[in-house]
C-alpha cells in the first residue's frame, strides 16, 4: 500500500438550512462546512469561495435530485446523503462540484469507495440516529447536529506507521 501525506485537517460548521424542493416531498438538511488553515483557503472555506452559500443553495434547489435527507458542502465538493428510497435503513450518497453541479466519482484506489471526512462521518452518525430515533419525517426534519468543530489532531499518523 502507498500511503501519501495527508493535509491538515480542521472543518467547521458555518451554517446549516432546510431546504424543501419544488417537488413538495422532498426536503434536505443543507450543513455549510468549511476546512480552514489550507494554503488555498478559497478552495476550502465559504468566506473566500467564487461560489456563495445562497447559489449553492438555489442551484440544489433546481437541480433533479429527490428524497429525504441531508448535504454536507464544502466549497469543493458536496455530498448528498439519502434515506434510501426501497430500503430506508440504508443511506445512499453521491458527490458534486458546488461550482458547477458536475459529478464527483467517490471511487478510491484498491476497490473502495470514500464515504466521509470526519465532519461528515460525525453529520452522518447524527443525522442516521435522528432518522431510526423518529416515528415521522417532520420529526425527523426538526432535528439538527448540534456538532460545529471537527479536528484531526495528527494527520500523518497513518503514513508514519506505514513506513515505520
Amino acid at each position: 500500500m502507498i500511503v501519501e501525506t495527508c493535509s491538515s485537517y480542521h472543518a467547521v460548521v458555518e451554517d446549516f438550512q432546510v431546504l424543501r424542493k419544488a417537488d413538495g416531498k422532498s426536503v434536505f438538511k443543507i450543513y455549510y462546512c468549511s476546512i480552514i488553515g489550507r494554503a488555498t483557503p478559497e478552495r476550502f472555506e465559504w468566506q473566500r469561495s467564487s461560489i456563495s452559500k445562497e447559489k449553492f443553495a438555489a442551484d440544489f434547489a433546481a437541480d433533479a435530485r429527490e428524497g429525504i435527507g441531508f448535504v454536507t458542502a464544502f466549497p469543493h465538493i458536496a455530498k448528498v446523503f439519502r434515506f434510501a428510497p426501497k430500503a430506508e435503513t440504508l443511506e445512499h450518497v453521491c458527490a458534486f462540484k458546488p461550482e458547477d453541479g458536475s459529478p464527483i466519482s467517490l471511487v478510491r484506489e484498491d476497490g473502495f469507495y470514500e464515504f466521509a471526512c470526519l465532519a461528515e462521518a460525525v453529520l452522518a452518525n447524527d443525522e442516521f440516529n435522528f432518522w431510526a430515533s423518529s416515528d415521522s419525517v417532520g420529526e425527523y426534519l426538526e432535528q439538527r447536529s448540534r456538532m460545529k468543530q471537527f479536528e484531526v489532531s495528527n494527520p500523518a499518523k497513518l503514513k508514519q506507521y506505514w513506513i515505520s
